[in-house]
């Protein structure tokens, strides 16, 4: 018989635990002793905040699922008996229904910060395409969602968007009827939706876990977009990241918590308090807010084919942002030209937001058809332009040189050095 793993850890049970199957050794390699930058700032912590939503929402969609009836006689009731007769069911439903929210706002500053540092550029395309993934998923189980309460705005958006794919040619109607399980949003639409809702979050987390795997596997990237070379450019992520985490998620749940007890409607729609009426059609049908810029964009083409591409496109062509961005340096610090355009980029999907809020008419119509030029023009012309006309500022020598000060005097690395290739280690 093979020797048993020898383990450290003074602890009997656990030692009895780590030698027949090494996990605590595992976490201790993965999540105490692993080295990471030192200079990470507090846009690092978006991603732990992220994880932390996702456990929140798994956990109080189970045990709302329990007591939700996914019929469409009886789900709009269902719910509003989980609010007044289920023990802390109002707390369950506002947590989850705020969480979605807060998952997408954490998500989308995460990705901010991968924009804004470069963290999409080699050797992280992968794991970049993987966080693509993720957002994908996340739309798809935040959709479904949204349609089991069963209320107006539940009922009209599923109608609504489900009949986009009608759009595609030949198949399109089926696509549609395949949907909905029928020929209109119905009892077996929503008993589909209900059981994809339920499942698509442990599928969302098994890539999540392949997110985090191929983080260790490259290492984090930092502020300043450059490699790890010496071991004063690391620390342990326990104990330093592990309470700076802990500091960012206390901030978090104190603005979660706001939400939840004091304006648990804000970021919803009041329709969705009546119950779903296939014969009254909204006056304005509007998807939640972190929809909308994809919203906007559909509604800026007026051809519906065209509009659906654009939506979709504005989505995949993040899958070949690594190869669009052709400089050779990853942090927006070092990069001039590039650090107002991606602020640009920022404040036309903030417009996009406003604008798919309104109703597609007078102004609202050319500013969605402008930030919608400029978010393709960002990706396809303006990035992989710069690449090429941007000159860079140099590039420290190290991550711990800006941090600890070169001994013994020094400085950055010559001009001249900024421009050439990220070395590939």
């Amino acid at each position: 018989m093979a020797g048993l793993y020898k383990s450290d850890y003074e602890n009997p049970v656990i030692r009895w635990i780590d030698t027949r199957l090494p996990i605590f050794s595992l976490m201790q390699k993965e999540y105490g002793t692993f080295p990471t930058p030192r200079n990470f700032n507090y846009f690092w912590n978006f991603g732990a905040l992220a994880l932390v939503t996702l456990v929140i929402m798994m956990a109080t969609g189970i045990f709302l699922a329990m007591n939700y009836s996914p019929n469409t006689g009886l789900a709009f009731d269902s719910v509003q008996r989980i609010m007044r007769d289920v023990n802390y069911g109002w707390l369950l439903r506002y947590t989850h229904q705020n969480g979605a929210s807060m998952f997408f706002m954490v998500v989308y500053i995460h990705i901010f910060r991968g924009f804004y540092y470069g963290s999409y550029k080699y050797p992280r395309e992968l794991l970049w395409m993987i966080g693509v993934v993720i957002l994908l998923l996340m739309m798809a189980t935040a959709f479904m969602g949204y349609v089991l309460p069963w209320g107006q705005m539940s009922y009209w958006g599923a109608t609504v968007i489900t009949n986009l794919f009608s759009a595609i040619p030949v198949i399109g109607q089926t696509v549609v009827t395949w949907l909905w399980g029928g020929f209109s949003v119905d009892n077996p639409t929503l008993n589909r939706f209900f059981s994809l809702h339920y499942l698509l979050p442990f599928v969302l987390f098994g890539v999540v876990f392949l997110h985090v795997v191929a983080l260790h596997i490259t290492g984090s990237n930092n502020p300043l977009g450059i490699e790890v070379k010496t071991p004063q450019d690391t620390l342990p992520f326990h104990p330093y990241y592990t309470i700076k985490d802990s500091v960012g998620l206390c901030v978090f749940l104190i603005v979660f918590a706001v939400f939840v007890f004091f304006v648990p409607h804000t970021l919803g729609d009041p329709n969705n308090f009546i119950p779903a009426n296939p014969l009254q059609t909204p006056a304005d049908i509007v998807p939640e807010w972190y929809f909308l810029p994809f919203y906007a964009i559909l509604r800026s083409v007026p051809n519906k084919l065209g509009g659906v591409t654009l939506m979709f496109a504005s989505i995949l062509v993040l899958f070949v942002l690594p190869w669009l961005d052709t400089s050779p340096v990853r942090s927006a610090r070092f990069r001039p030209l590039y650090r107002p355009f991606i602020f640009v980029l920022v404040l036309s999907l903030f417009a996009l937001g406003a604008v798919g809020a309104h109703k597609p008419e007078g102004l609202w119509v050319v500013l969605g058809r402008v930030c919608t030029a400029y978010y393709f023009l960002h990706f396809l012309v303006i990035l992989p332009v710069l690449g090429v006309l941007e000159r860079p500022l140099p590039l420290p020598e190290s991550i711990s040189r800006p941090v600890l000060g070169p001994p013994g005097g020094g400085g950055p690395m010559p001009a001249g050095a900024a421009a050439k290739p990220m070395e590939k280690s």
